[in-house]
């Protein structure tokens, strides 16, 4: 199952993506369940990436308006 920015908040991806890195990092697991944590891991990641990029974008946009603004 593909998290996408739209479906997912950042904060539950980066909580979910914080467990993952937790049970890969406990060990124990099948090589099969560790590829499968992994690109989990790798969706949650980009979903945290967009989030991230879009505030970025907001904030840089606002601060452009604001500077045009400005006297």
């Amino acid at each position: 199952m593909a998290a996408k920015p739209e479906e997912t908040t950042y904060e539950s991806a980066r909580d979910e993506l914080a467990a993952v890195v937790a049970k890969l990092e406990a060990g124990g697991l099948t090589l099969e369940e560790s590829l499968s944590l992994w690109e989990r891991g790798e969706e949650l990641a980009e979903v945290c990436r967009t989030w991230l990029d879009t505030a970025r974008e907001r904030v840089t946009s606002a601060e452009s308006e604001d500077e045009v603004s400005s006297p």
